[in-house]
This record gives structure tokens, C-alpha cells and sequence, in this order.
């Protein structure tokens, strides 16, 4: 009987599903009763057996290296989501609302050109309050509303360096 041979990135493709299945089940179950720790290995060893390959199609050890410093890159963007609510907080609270809000449309184009890293970038901008990326086309060209000067002021600055750090996406 010939034995069955599983390549390296099929394992290492469905390890980073399921670890990051049960995390997203541990974070947003809340719950850690050993019922639902178990329920939430079972589900997720069956949605790393059916989906894996959608998630990381290509695994290979960059990709521990890519959830690692994506990881890292969430407090960052967590602080300038904070950092943008207490400033949109003092614009909505001010006696003079009305004349502290000025609206920009900010056009640059960033180096990336992966589409993932593209899509972080069009994301990370939307989620900080204040900002909203209008279009992002393939070629890194960004199109942004922001709020007031001061939203404005920070794109894309250290944002895209972070992004194209997380993706690793050099432009050519």
C-alpha cells in the first residue's frame, strides 16, 4: 500500500486557517467553558478542512511571518482609530461645529500594488473615523474624503510605509 503524501504548504495552509478560526471563535465567543472550547476546535478544524486553500492558496513560511506582523500592525492602527475618534469627538462637541469641518478630497498614490495590500490600505483608511477612501484603483491611486485638514493631513503617510512593511509589497 503506497503511503499518501501531504505536501509541506497544504499543512502549513490549513494550521494558519484553523489557529486563526479559533482565535476569531476564543475572541468572539468570550465564552471558555470546555463545551464551547471544544466546539470551537471541532469548527474550526471543519472550516480549515473545507476552506483553507481560499484563505492561504500558496502557503508557505512567509505567510507565519505576514500574520505575525500583521498582528503587530492591529495596536498601530487601533491607537489612530482611538486617535481619530477623540478628534472627531472634539469637532462634533465644539461650540463652532459647523466652522471646524472642512471637507477635502485627497488624491496620492502609494507604492503598493498588490491588491490585498491595496484593499488593507482603502480598509485601514475607512475605519478611522474621520476619513472614508472614495476609490483605489490597481495602480496604488487612492481618492479620500476626509473631514477636516487635520484628517487629511496624515495620508497616507505612515499608514502605507506600515502596509507595504505587513505585505511586503515593493513596487517595481
Amino acid at each position: 500500500m503506497a503511503s499518501v503524501r501531504i505536501p509541506y504548504n497544504r499543512i502549513a495552509s490549513f494550521t494558519l486557517t484553523f489557529f486563526l478560526m479559533f482565535a476569531l471563535w476564543i475572541i468572539f465567543s468570550g465564552i471558555f467553558e470546555p463545551l464551547f472550547i471544544w466546539m470551537g476546535i471541532i469548527s474550526s478544524i471543519i472550516v480549515a478542512t473545507m476552506c483553507h486553500e481560499l484563505l492561504f492558496p500558496h502557503s508557505r513560511p512567509i505567510y507565519f511571518r505576514f500574520v505575525f506582523t500583521f498582528i503587530a500592525y492591529l495596536p498601530w492602527l487601533l491607537w489612530q482609530i482611538l486617535k481619530a475618534n477623540l478628534h472627531l469627538m472634539k469637532i462634533v462637541f465644539h461650540p463652532r461645529m459647523m466652522d471646524m469641518i472642512d471637507p477635502h478630497i485627497i488624491t496620492f498614490r502609494t507604492p503598493l500594488k498588490s491588491p490585498l495590500s491595496i484593499t488593507a490600505m482603502a480598509n485601514s483608511i475607512t475605519l478611522t473615523p474621520g476619513t472614508i477612501t472614495v476609490s483605489a484603483d490597481r495602480e496604488g491611486l487612492f481618492r479620500v474624503h476626509a473631514i477636516d485638514k487635520t484628517s487629511a493631513e496624515g495620508l497616507p503617510g505612515t499608514m502605507g510605509k506600515k502596509i507595504e512593511r505587513v505585505f511586503e509589497d515593493k513596487s517595481q
